[in-house]
């Protein structure tokens, strides 16, 4: 007999690894300790036999169960349609930043369909919830931050009003990724822009915090800094 997916799962786990994983995650309480690698293999899996009936019965219960759906919504062979209705069915069950940018990687079916994505995408970035929102910004950094989509991701991102610590970290990532791709349009952005004083500095520091940054414009950048008043 086949063993259940939570069978599966509670195989996998390791101790010393939910300790760990629990210590980035500390939002939830559900962790079993399954490392990323092999819950990839169980979705390609999952993804390769009757996905459809798995989606429709899984549970959600522990991190793992959650994080697993998202990853076997990425990996299936499906018109683009019925992808995004899993994609807004999945959605409401993030709950933390592990599975919502595990599962943004994941939808890469979004660098083929940009405008239409885009426009799925819109009801996220205006989301009063803090994981939906994430999510939007999440999606854009990965899929949209291009010569065609950057002044359209300034202006999304420039109405993001969230308190939500997960959101503000968002943001800042999502600048520090367009910086990479064009410095001087996202330095304009950032003369110029709404973002909170938190949103601001995290964004400089995640810029200074690249590889991909030389150190005399990682000096000019940290010289930006907003002091507190």
């Amino acid at each position: 007999m086949d063993k259940t997916v939570r069978e599966q799962l509670l195989e996998l786990a390791e101790e010393n690894y939910q300790q760990f994983s629990s210590s980035l995650i500390p939002t939830i309480h559900n962790v079993l300790g399954v490392r990323l690698p092999l819950l990839r293999k169980m979705a390609k899996t999952i993804a390769k036999g009757d996905w459809r009936t798995y989606l429709k019965h899984a549970d959600s219960d522990y991190f793992e169960e959650i994080m697993l759906q998202g990853m076997v919504i990425g990996y299936v062979k499906c018109d683009l349609e019925e992808k995004l209705r899993y994609v807004s069915n999945f959605v409401p069950k993030i709950d933390n930043w592990s599975v919502c940018d595990s599962f943004c990687i994941g939808l890469t079916v979004a660098r083929k369909n940009q405008e239409r994505v885009w426009e799925f995408l819109q009801p996220y970035l205006r989301s009063k919830e803090e994981y939906e929102l994430r999510f939007g910004v999440v999606m854009l950094l990965h899929f949209y931050v291009d010569a065609v989509y950057l002044r359209r991701v300034f202006e999304k991102l420039d109405t993001v009003q969230h308190d939500g610590y997960y959101v503000k970290m968002a943001v800042a990532w999502a600048l520090s990724v367009c910086f990479v791709k064009d410095a001087e349009s996202t330095l304009e952005y950032l003369k110029k822009s709404s973002l909170d004083d938190f949103t601001y500095n995290k964004t400089l520091q995640k810029i200074t915090e690249s590889n991909r940054v030389d150190a005399d414009t990682k000096n000019r950048i940290r010289a930006t800094k907003r002091k507190r008043s």
